[in-house]
């Protein structure tokens, strides 16, 4: 499904070559200022232009639909729309019958009976996450005064993030990376026990994000390599705070004021350059495919702002719901 949230909710729609991406927002409060140049921060960092990222530009340009008026929110279903302005379509008109390997054109394919858009990666395609960073921005302004931050760790296992890009580009191949995301002034009590969880909730808009293989929260898998008494967050004051936050500022799926932080595992772009092994799928056997178009070397580059704005709608949704209560 398109659809997430309980009373903060976001439906997202489009294709990459498509006339356009879009979301709507329902459950937004009225009265919060929100105007179109409120979202071109983020939308600029999602863009691409950097070494590393696809060659395909577009404007980016968001246009408020509907629940917007004289600068604030209305509280209707907020309708914001972007349009697709370059694309090349024809560089995916093999694809039908060849799948490429790691892509969703085979699963696609078999799910929607051969009549999903197949260009660009169609609705599957990384352009949605423009949807995701909208809702994020009017996400953000309803959880404030909570702040967002995320910070690339390494990509491709190199903490030297411009020679990792430099050392690939030009090699036909691909490569992914590591982003942490760290939420302060958390408010404590926001989630519920076991499905309503914080990292439930968290972990379910992040794996929406294409590419993304893997999360873990405060010490994450490390846990597994710690004793109970080194994992435990000892309180030290009456507010929540603790000495450490292995625990990433959630005990029984609510958050206890300390800040969220978690870590998201970004996969190497799936369309290479390099010749590949795949099967046609009209004739039955395996053929070599030389992926054209445009893309990203490593797409990992413009996902933390599309993890900030998961990480907003999330707790957009669990605060609107805590406040309900």
């Amino acid at each position: 499904m398109n659809t997430f949230g309980h009373i903060f909710r976001i439906s997202i729609f489009g294709e990459s070559h498509g006339n356009g991406i879009g979301v709507i927002i329902d459950g937004v409060p009225a009265g919060i200022p929100l105007a179109e140049t409120d979202f071109l921060d983020d939308l600029s960092r999602r863009r691409s232009g950097a070494p590393g990222t696809t060659p395909r530009t577009e404007p980016d340009l968001p246009k408020l639909m509907s629940g917007v008026y004289n600068g604030f929110t209305t509280g209707a279903p907020m309708a914001v729309f972007f349009e697709n302005t370059n694309t090349r379509s024809a560089d995916y008109d093999n694809l039908r019958e060849v799948p490429r390997p790691g892509h969703a054109d085979f699963t696609a394919g078999i799910k929607f009976k051969g009549y999903a858009d197949p260009r660009g990666g169609g609705h599957f395609s990384g352009r949605i996450t423009l949807g995701l960073v909208a809702a994020g921005v009017v996400a953000k302004k309803i959880i404030s005064p909570v702040k967002i931050n995320t910070q690339i760790l390494e990509i491709g296992g190199d903490t030297d993030i411009a020679n990792a890009i430099k050392n690939i580009t030009g090699t036909g191949d691909s490569l992914g990376g590591i982003i942490q995301c760290t939420a302060t002034n958390i408010p404590q009590g926001l989630g519920e026990p076991f499905f309503g969880s914080v990292e439930s909730t968290l972990s379910h808009l992040v794996f929406s994000i294409p590419a993304i293989k893997g999360i873990e929260f405060g010490s994450g898998f490390g846990a597994a390599r710690m004793r109970g008494s080194q994992h435990n967050d000892r309180y030290i004051s009456t507010d929540g705070k603790t000495s450490s936050n292995n625990a990433a500022g959630i005990s029984g799926g609510i958050t206890n004021g300390n800040d969220i932080v978690f870590r998201v595992v970004v996969k190497p772009t799936s369309s290479i350059s390099l010749p590949q092994e795949t099967i046609n799928m009209k004739t039955g056997k395996i053929e070599t495919l030389q992926i054209e178009g445009r893309h990203d070397v490593c797409i990992a580059l413009r996902v933390p702002v599309v993890v900030e704005a998961a990480a907003a709608i999330g707790l957009a949704d669990l605060f609107l719901l805590n406040k309900s209560r």
